[in-house]
């Protein structure tokens, strides 16, 4: 049986439970020349642990979707790609909440790609037929989630924008919820020249919030139509009981009438190791305790778990009630934050960013067009090219745990991806060059993806990379009881484990570059939402002043810098600069140690070089040989200019001035006053300031200003 579902701009068919039929429940979905086949299957013997559902997602790209042999030796599929791995991440956080308490039970939920037209959004698509599946399967879900993607071009809104749309648009926003709740939101603004937006690369709060209210109105639109559908043909429900853990009659009673004052203090252990470890002595303590004393024999599993109930009761009490959180902060207080920048001599460009018990060490790499991340898309033709990287690094020892290096994980690239897009639209178009930045967090208590992207801003600044404005970014909770609530500014661990949101933001003070929100409670009002990016935006201003303050002291070691550098010429000098045989283009590149790239017809010419400044030696060189001018036109008599002693004579000091000429100031023009010995006055590398004199021919007289 063919479900059709169309919508204004697209047509969805579905097949349900006819592929695939021993799993728990399929989906095969066709949108256009898009077919994916999800399915999920559930494994009925319970996992021990409590409040834990084991969740497995993974989204499967083939690559006969679009008729390529996958490369390399071994031809078939490896290993996931990052946008397969990212994809299952988003699948996973919105379906994760569907599922009812004390499902505790194993579930795979599988989606496979199995041909692509170049206009699909996979995503979007992927999280679509993965609801599908599992609403219509014999596990307790009865809920729809779908996803919306809203696009931005020429300061209109557009759901659901089609490939060219996507590529002309401003905006990058993906909603997933069902018809009632949103569940999860990721944004990008993206760097584009949009004549009616100002700060194209950023958004405001509230152009943000029309966005996300358009995106709840078509959630509700499609999942109330999902259901109608797709209510009376999914199979019977399986008789799966739910493991609702119950503590021991008494115990809870025991803690509060006890405990309290002890958990109320550990509040104060701001570490998550430090919190561990009071709660086990604490734990042992009433376990040790004589069965005369308390009547009852309890578990220590059970002793635990009430221990957590309380503290969590504890902290979210407090805050309600006295806007007071467990580290003596207010709700909108920023912890205290330090900057250091550049601490790795031989490296790029570094930041050390520390903000409370959260540490990122964030360092920058540079790299020529040839270092650039291979990658392949199914929706586009030819593979791609990935020229600005951040990798984000999570040891055990950054939360006090004896834990081996592992490999990346889904967290590791989605919290490395969440900072790729916040910065990637505040980068200056620097063609040919490749920009890595890699986080080592050395220490995590709340928010350490936040904390890599304002060390990631600070360590491109350190690296002189061009970029339009600084980015900093803060982790936003919620604490929610009945009608009170509470939105906290910089989140910790703790807020972040017993709270009701997970919501990031990043940008400038004039609108956000990226978001990241999952919902823990089902659903968040307008006002919650808006009163949260406000707040968010108050922090980002806070770090930006601190920020600002560190890259004003900054000291960029070009020495080490490798540099790009882009010139034109006329085509008809290009012949001057190649010289007889390549005989001046080739001691260029000797002399500097550089690439040089030259297109004859059109006279661009592109330098690649290890050292900053061995490009503009080359680049001088080049410009010097191309120039028609003659040295009269170049240094009028009078101008000014910044130059570096090269060589000292009897008779007075040589210079370099721009574009490649040299200079001559005679030893009685470095003074006022007669001098007899130049190098008491100037040295080889001394930079000065020279007014020119006269200008014959190739001889520049000039003299110290």
């Amino acid at each position: 049986m063919i479900i059709d579902i169309n919508f204004d701009k697209f047509s969805e068919n579905y097949r349900i439970n006819e592929l695939a039929k021993q799993s728990d429940g399929s989906a095969f979905l066709q949108s256009g020349g898009t077919a994916i086949l999800a399915t999920v299957v559930v494994d009925e013997m319970a996992e021990s642990k409590e409040d834990f559902l084991p969740l497995t997602v993974q989204y499967v790209e083939k690559l006969y979707a679009v008729g390529k042999i996958p490369s390399g030796f071994i031809k078939r599929e490896g290993k996931p790609s990052d946008f397969e791995t990212l994809t299952s991440r988003v699948v996973d956080r919105a379906l994760r909440p569907l599922f009812p308490k004390g499902f505790n039970y194993p579930v795979q939920i599988t989606i496979m790609v199995l041909s692509v037209d170049e206009n699909a959004d996979l995503q979007t698509l992927a999280l679509k037929v993965a609801s599908a599946s599992l609403f219509n399967s014999s596990l307790p879900v009865r809920k729809s989630v779908s996803a919306v993607r809203i696009g931005r071009i020429n300061n209109k809104f557009i759901i659901n924008p089609n490939k060219l749309e996507r590529e002309h648009s401003s905006l990058d926003l993906f909603v997933a919820g069902t018809k009632d709740e949103l569940l999860m939101i990721e944004m990008r603004a993206v760097a584009t020249f949009d004549q009616n937006i100002q700060n194209s690369n950023v958004i405001p709060e509230n152009k943000l919030l029309e966005a996300i209210e358009l995106a709840e109105t078509q959630l509700k639109l499609e999942n109330t139509q999902y259901e109608k559908l797709f209510l009376p043909i999914g199979r019977e429900t399986k008789d799966i009981k739910l493991i609702l853990h119950e503590l021991p009659e008494g115990l809870m009673t025991f803690i509060e009438n006890n405990y309290h004052e002890k958990l109320e203090n550990s509040l104060k252990q701001l570490s998550q190791s430090e919190r561990a470890t009071i709660l086990l002595k604490l734990g042992q303590e009433i376990k040790s305790m004589p069965v005369d004393e308390i009547n009852v024999n309890w578990e220590m599993s059970d002793i635990l778990e009430a221990l957590q109930k309380h503290k969590r009761k504890i902290m979210r009490t407090q805050i309600l009630e006295t806007g007071k959180r467990a580290d003596g902060r207010g709700l909108r207080d920023v912890r205290p934050i330090s900057i250091e920048t550049n601490i790795l001599p031989q490296v790029h460009g570094s930041c050390l960013f520390t903000r409370g018990q959260t540490q990122a060490l964030v360092t920058l790499t540079l790299g020529s067009g040839d270092d650039a991340q291979m990658f392949e898309e199914l929706t586009k033709v030819s593979g791609q090219q990935e020229q600005f990287m951040v990798h984000y690094n999570f040891p055990g020892f950054s939360v006090g745990e004896a834990s081996r290096m592992k490999a990346v994980g889904r967290r590791e690239l989605g919290h490395g991806n969440l900072a790729k897009r916040a910065l990637e639209s505040s980068l200056v178009n620097a063609d040919g060059m490749t920009v890595r930045l890699v986080s080592e967090i050395l220490e995590s208590n709340g928010s350490s993806s936040m904390a890599t992207v304002c060390g990631g801003a600070i360590a491109l600044k350190a690296g002189g990379v061009e970029t339009k404005e600084l980015i900093s970014g803060v982790a936003m909770g919620l604490i929610t009881e009945g009608d009170k609530y509470a939105v906290l500014t910089d989140i910790m661990g703790l807020e972040d484990h017993d709270g009701d949101m997970d919501f990031k933001v990043t940008g400038t003070r004039n609108g956000i570059s990226a978001l990241q929100m999952d919902i823990k409670l089902g659903g968040i009002s307008r006002e919650i939402l808006s009163n949260a990016l406000e707040q968010a935006r108050e922090a980002r201003s806070h770090i930006l002043n601190i920020m600002e303050e560190s890259v004003s002291k900054l000291e960029v070691n070009y020495d080490i810098l490798p540099k790009v550098e882009n010139i034109k010429i006329n085509p008809a000098k290009v012949g001057d600069v190649i010289g007889q045989g390549g005989k001046n283009i080739k001691a260029i590149i000797d002399s500097n140690s550089v690439k040089v790239d030259i297109n004859r017809e059109t006279g661009d010419i592109k330098i690649i070089g290890r050292r900053f400044r061995d490009v503009e030696n080359a680049s001088l060189q080049i410009r010097r040989l191309s120039d028609d001018r003659t040295p009269e036109e170049i240094y009028p008599v009078g101008s000014f200019y910044n130059v570096v002693v090269k060589q000292i004579a009897p008779f007075g000091v040589f210079v370099e001035l721009p574009m490649g000429h040299d200079g001559m100031i005679h030893i009685s023009r470095i003074a006022k006053t007669r001098i007899t010995n130049i190098e008491d006055h100037l040295k080889v590398g001394d930079k000065v300031r020279v007014e020119v004199l006269s200008v014959k021919g190739k001889k520049i007289e000039l003299q110290k200003a």
